[in-house]
């Protein structure tokens, strides 16, 4: 059959897509691009906040509508929002045929199977469905699958970088987040593993790994490995072909010193630092249930700085929780200042229900939410336009990553402090878009910044 995939979310649901178009692509399905002329879409769903969900929601009543036009067209939902309210999707929109969890990876190939005679339809499916402000129902047993170098995989990224994921799952109890409950306790990937899935990538042309989980630097703790990651990045410094390895979603309470030796002493491993830190404030860290405080963090942030030189630091914060003052805000802002982070992310609070602080009361209006987001990046905007600034003349090395969208004769790259998706990028003129190709690397000039992104040709 003809099986059309849409993944919704974070690269870590992104992995489970790919795993999961493996195994439909092993078995012999083929895999389309065109959900119109699919015998069967997968819709891979987000649910970590309101906006993720009701992405998640648009996304399946629109292919909902697409499953009208072709009799014997079927509709499977996975991922977060499906092991989130398994039983709400299942009633609100019969149309579906098939739900599969975080934990249910591997039984795609069943959903896929064709209909019964006498499936679910109706002529006329709803336009809005909105989810009962209720804590929802999740599983009895919480998920525990987890994908190994064995298990068939189809890259759905461009062909010279890779997302692999390390880990599953969480064991913190960060008062605003659901991730635990819907993917399960946190589980760690053998190092041989990882190192066998990063060979095989190489060997398929893949120049770059990122490594995700939902905390990288807890990684092979909950297996009672000491070191395991410092051994893993040592091990991937040593794999032929792959040029950079990128760490995302790391925690300021795992980064230990040993990882951040081994980031410095590793030359392919990125000098990058992913560590979202939620807020400055110690009342609200406290109340969000993280274990750190403001001090705490500027401490650990110098001594990165100070034992990888040239490193890159990114990070996330989330405005508006609950009981957040002015006050509290204003020290977010005098943190970022201070410590003057090269990449900032920064969300406003969900209200989830599940989470510690659906307890909380909500008191912060959407307004305020949006002024402060505003605001923190406003004051985040001329910390990065005077380091950008400060950057032109450099020389560096540049990962084409292919044709600009804006314009066909310039092409688009990122540097060893830039991230796909994420961060800004680099406009590379004077370079022959013909015979560049992606996942080239290239020694270039900064010449120029345009906002967030730089301006750069090659030497």
């Amino acid at each position: 059959m003809k099986i059309g995939f849409v993944s919704l979310g974070c690269p870590k649901n992104l992995v489970d897509s790919e795993v999961m178009l493996g195994l439909a692509e092993q078995a012999g399905h083929e895999i389309t691009a065109d959900a119109a002329g699919a015998d069967v879409v997968v819709v891979n769903t987000c649910a970590f906040i309101d906006r993720a969900k009701q992405e998640s929601v648009d996304t399946i009543l629109e292919m909902a509508e697409l499953k009208k036009q072709a009799a014997g067209r079927r509709l499977v939902v996975t991922g977060c929002l499906a092991e989130r309210y398994r039983e709400e999707l299942q009633r609100e929109i019969p149309e579906i045929d098939a739900v599969l969890g975080t934990g249910e990876v591997p039984a795609i190939l069943e959903a896929l199977a064709p209909a019964e005679a006498g499936a679910r339809s109706r002529t006329a499916g709803p336009t809005t469905l909105t989810f009962h402000r209720a804590a929802p129902r999740f599983g009895i047993d919480l998920p525990d699958y987890l994908y190994d170098a064995n298990t068939p995989r189809r890259l759905s990224t461009p062909g010279h970088y890779a997302y692999v994921k390390v880990a599953e799952g969480c064991d913190y109890k960060c008062a605003f987040c659901i991730i635990p409950k819907m993917r399960g306790h946190y589980r760690s990937r053998t190092v041989e593993s990882v190192v066998q899935e990063a060979r095989q990538l190489a060997e398929r042309g893949v120049k770059e790994l990122l490594l995700i989980s939902q905390d990288t630097t807890f990684y092979g703790i909950d297996r009672k490995e000491r070191g395991a990651l410092p051994r893993l990045l040592r091990q991937l410094n040593d794999v032929a072909g792959i040029e950079w390895v990128r760490l995302l979603y790391l925690y300021p309470t795992t980064i230990t010193d040993d990882v951040i030796d081994a980031i410095a002493e590793c030359a392919k491993v990125c000098r990058y630092i992913d560590l979202p830190l939620q807020h400055a404030s110690d009342a609200v860290l406290q109340r969000m249930k993280r274990p750190g405080t403001r001090g705490g963090y500027e401490k650990l942030l110098a001594r990165i700085r100070e034992r990888i030189p040239g490193v890159t630091l990114r990070t996330t914060f989330i405005v508006g929780f609950p009981g957040e003052t002015e006050r509290d805000f204003e020290e977010l802002l005098t943190f970022i200042e201070a410590v003057r982070f090269d990449h900032v992310g920064v969300f406003t609070y969900s209200h989830e229900e599940g989470t510690s602080a659906y307890g909380l009361v909500d008191d912060v209006p959407a307004a305020v939410k949006k002024k402060r987001q505003s605001r923190l990046m406003a004051r985040q905007k001329p910390i990065v336009a005077r380091q950008q600034k400060g950057r032109i003349g450099e020389r560096t090395r540049l990962l084409v990553d292919g044709p600009s969208p804006q314009h066909e004769l310039v092409l688009r790259g990122r540097l060893e402090g830039q991230a796909p998706d994420i961060d800004p990028q680099v406009y590379l003129t004077e370079a022959d878009p013909e015979s560049v190709r992606a996942g080239a690397f290239l020694e270039v000039e900064i010449v120029g910044a345009d906002g967030y992104d730089l301006v750069a040709r090659p030497v």
